[in-house]
């Protein structure tokens, strides 16, 4: 029995989050209105931190399964964690005054979020295709409550519904998945079917089957070409507090279930599943760097944006070894960071009469704003991939794993596809720079806010004497994966 209860710990930094989000719901019902409010927002800040503090005291070094192996606590799910809970409480932060000015600062808001990362971090310790599956849906069932949270704007509401029904689909085509390998293996535990479909003939057609549904679904999960209508929909019609929640953490949650799903139990049939992700990779970079030229809107720009991040993180999955896993993790944790920063930053000019995410609107910033101008200019260079800013390494790692998997081809075209959508991002930086402003009022400052921006921006570039301490830790926690 003690040894059970050792073991059930592992999920200890699940229980505390899911505990506090209840708290709060029930704690904000005794306390006046605002003081509830700010109550809600400030627990679950500190919750989301001391989580992640947590964490990394206790970081695994080998990987302990428990609840009847239903969950494991490895060091790639700690390190997952810990950028879940920061990024998170980041978006919180953030959104703050974007959510006073719109009437959403309440404690409900929180409470959802706190769900939502639960959901993240049960995928990112799934060793079971239920646990998996429930932890992906108390994301989503959180993310649709949020999306759709400012009842006043239809954009929201539709970007709600949209993103409801196609989740929906998403998340039946991956049970129909789940069903066949269950039918093919009898068993959910990812371990056991790996080991049951090893050495599994490559025209054996219900394994097949299996596999294009769980990667069809994986890439709804991602926003992936073709499977990507979702994306600019919800990123533009959400309140941009939201947006910022939806484009940051659930990426990492993604990975969690890609790798567990496609290296962890479907690694056997890698031949199967490399050539669907290896069209989908590069489908969505182009796809994404291409279409996002035209687009007027800000947040839709970086919609577009995202599915071409995606498209690079695929192509780390898609070699197949320790050093394309790896540079995955290395590639998503990077592009979460930069995701979080470009939404802060659209959150910090939004004000109570006007969002701010079009284009038009960052004209002339340097003039309104000279500091936010510039750390806009670092973030937009680093998700361009110019050195010498993470953004790069993260890219250039994803590129190596490709060439040395012998797969050049892919990586001159992810290369020459990644120059094509440097033009979105550099012009970003003209707008600010050169463009007359088409208002002389000057920016609001939020000192706070300004801080944590200056903080999340200055940290991609402040990173590179430690890249490679980074990059060492991501080895090893792919290879404590891969054991």
């Amino acid at each position: 029995m003690k040894v059970e209860a050792l073991k059930a710990a592992a999920a200890t930094p699940e229980m505390i989050v899911a505990f506090m989000a209840c708290l709060i719901l029930v704690a904000a019902l005794y306390m006046k209105k605002e003081a509830g409010h700010r109550f809600s927002y400030g627990l679950s800040v500190v919750t989301l931190i001391f989580v992640a503090i947590q964490i990394m005291m206790n970081f695994s070094e080998t990987g302990t399964t428990a609840l009847n192996n239903m969950f494991v606590d490895d060091p790639m799910a700690d390190l997952l964690k810990i950028a879940i809970c920061l990024i998170s409480a980041g978006v919180f932060v953030y959104s703050r005054q974007y959510n006073q000015d719109r009437g959403i600062f309440i404690g409900e808001y929180y409470v959802l979020g706190m769900f939502g990362v639960t959901g993240m971090m049960v995928m990112a310790s799934a060793n079971h295709l239920l646990t998996l599956y429930l932890g992906l849906e108390l994301m989503s069932l959180c993310l649709y409550a949020m999306i759709a949270f400012y009842r006043d704007d239809k954009l929201a509401v539709e970007a709600a519904m949209k993103y409801f029904v196609l989740g929906a689909l998403a998340s039946s085509i991956l049970l129909y998945g789940m069903s066949l390998l269950y039918g093919l293996t009898g068993s959910l535990e990812l371990s056991v079917i790996r080991d049951s479909l090893a050495g599994t003939q490559q025209g054996n057609v219900a394994v097949a089957l299996a596999v294009v549904f769980i990667v069809v679904a994986v890439s709804f999960k991602l926003g992936a070409v073709p499977f990507h209508m979702w994306v600019p929909d919800v990123y533009q019609g959400s309140p941009t507090s939201t947006t910022a929640f939806v484009g940051a953490a659930p990426k990492i949650a993604a990975f969690a279930m890609t790798l567990r799903l496609l290296a962890g139990g479907l690694e056997d049939l890698h031949g199967m599943w490399q050539q669907m992700l290896m069209i989908i990779a590069l489908l969505s970079i182009a796809g994404g760097n291409i279409i996002a030229i035209a687009q007027s809107n800000l947040k839709r720009m970086l919609a577009y944006s995202t599915i071409s991040h995606m498209g690079y993180f695929l192509c780390g999955i898609l070699a197949g070894t320790e050093e394309g896993y790896s540079a995955s993790l290395f590639y998503v944790l990077v592009y979460a960071a930069m995701s979080l920063a470009a939404f802060g930053i659209v959150l910090y000019l939004a004000t109570k009469e006007n969002e701010s995410d079009q284009l038009d609107d960052l004209k002339g910033l340097s003039k309104r704003s000279p500091w936010i101008a510039f750390l806009l200019m670092v973030l937009m260079f680093s998700m361009a991939g110019i050195p010498p800013t993470a953004g790069f390494f993260a890219k250039f790692s994803v590129i190596q794993a490709l060439v040395n998997a012998n797969l050049v081809w892919v990586a001159v075209i992810a290369v020459i596809l990644a120059v094509v959508g440097a033009y979105y991002y550099l012009r970003i930086i003209k707008l600010a720079y050169f463009d007359a402003p088409e208002s002389d009022e000057a920016v609001k400052s939020n000192a706070g806010m300004s801080a944590v921006l200056t903080v999340n921006v200055l940290l991609i570039v402040a990173i590179l004497p430690w890249i490679g301490s980074l990059l060492a830790l991501c080895n090893q926690v792919i290879r404590q994966f891969t054991v």
